[in-house]
Order: structure tokens, then sequence, then C-alpha cells
């Protein structure tokens, strides 16, 4: 029996074979959407190479090869949307959905998913980057807050000088849909800097050494994105 390849290990090709069937399993017209994109793309293409310089055979060629690139391009920035869409639209609603979203952070983000977590299975996230620290809950809105209150006193107590941010994650007034929260966690600002992060990773790791070993809370969890966000993200 084979074993599944994780989605870091794949190739590009399988990565995309492997994002298109996700996808559409939530969004059965995708094909016909990269199919009209690729179409206009690839007029848009054929009419700007037409006009350039050249003539006959030449010009033909030139033509041609403009109209394949903006019409895959066009394909592959259609895809990359809609995909995006359908995987959040296919996790909204579970546990551990905006850990999954989150690790679509690029280098210089650290996520640590479950830092803290109820009975009921609530659960509070931890993203460390330039905003600083990053407290997301997801579950009840009034135990995540309660929850997301305790998270702070104890990451002030070792990190007293850097900004925290907390966040729920839900459809409810004032929280962030999970289609969104990716994008607004990297609009939190830069409040600090390498040397700075360093230091603060070494403050959590001592914070995290003194939690009590309490196992996760049962249940599957989304499949992490990180190895597909490059296909999720389009070109």
């Amino acid at each position: 029996m084979s074993t599944p390849v994780a989605p870091e290990n794949m190739k590009r090709r399988q990565q995309l074979v492997q994002t298109y069937k996700m996808a559409k399993k939530s969004d059965t017209k995708i094909g016909l959407w990269m199919l009209g994109a690729f179409i206009v793309g690839a007029a848009i293409g054929f009419g700007l190479f037409y006009i350039l310089p050249g003539s006959g055979v030449l010009g033909l060629v030139m033509a041609i090869v403009g109209a394949l690139l903006f019409g895959i391009l066009f394909m592959m920035i259609v895809f990359g949307r809609r995909a995006q869409k359908a995987a959040f639209n296919q996790m909204d609603g579970q546990r551990g959905a905006a850990a999954a979203a989150l690790g679509m952070l690029r280098r210089g983000w650290k996520t640590d998913p479950a830092v803290a977590f109820t009975k009921q299975q609530d659960v509070v996230h931890r993203v460390i980057g330039p905003p600083g620290i990053v407290l997301v809950g997801e579950g009840s809105p009034a135990r995540v807050k309660q929850l997301l209150i305790n998270e702070r006193r104890k990451h002030e107590r070792v990190a007293s000088e850097t900004p925290i941010h907390e966040i729920v994650c839900g459809n409810g007034e004032g929280e962030v849909p999970l289609p969104k929260l990716v994008k607004h966690v990297t609009k939190l600002g830069k409040n600090i800097k390498g040397a700075e992060m360093t230091d603060l990773l070494y403050r959590i790791k001592a914070l995290d050494a003194n939690r009590s070993n309490i196992p996760l809370p049962k249940g599957p969890v989304p499949t992490n994105m990180k190895g597909q966000r490059g296909n999720l993200r389009g070109r």
C-alpha cells in the first residue's frame, strides 16, 4: 500500500492537480472559469503581441506566443483565487481551521496551534511575527474571549513590551472571517525586528515550557495548507 506524499514533497504539477481536485469538490464550475479566463487572456495577449513590430509568419508566431502567455497567466490567477476560496469554504466551521489558514503565512512568521483550549474545544492559536504576538481564538465567543484574556496575561509576564493582538475568528460581529484572517493578521503592522524576534521567541519558549502537559483536544483537524499556499495564491 502506497504512503501518501506530503504536499511540500510533491512536484509542482502534482500539487496543482491535487489542489484542483480539492477545489472542484466544492466549486464544480472552476474548470469553466479557468477556461473562460484562458480565452480572455489569450485574446488580449494575441491582440497586444499582434501590433508589435513584425509581419508575416514572425508576427503570427509572436501573437500566438503572447496569447499562450497571457492565457495561462489569467487562468492561473483565476485558479488560485477560486481554489483558495474553495479551500476556506471546506474548512470553515471546523475546529483548527484558523490554524490551517495561518499556516499560509510566509517566512518571518511562527504559528503555534492550540496553545490554549477548553474542554468544550474552544481554541487559541498563537502567531509571532512583525506585528508582535497575535492570539487567534475560535469557538464560542464568550469562552474564547476569556481564554484570550488569560493568554494575554500569561504572555505579558514574559513579553510586557511586545504588542499583543487578540482576534476571534468567526462570522459574528467583531469577528474576522476565516477567508480574511491571514490578510487581517499581515496588516497589523510591523512592530518588532529580527533581533527582537529572536529574543521574543526565546521568552515564549520559556513560557511554553512551564505550561501543564495537557493533551490536545481529540478530533480531526483540517489539512495544513502551507504546502499548497503557492497554488492557492495563484501567480
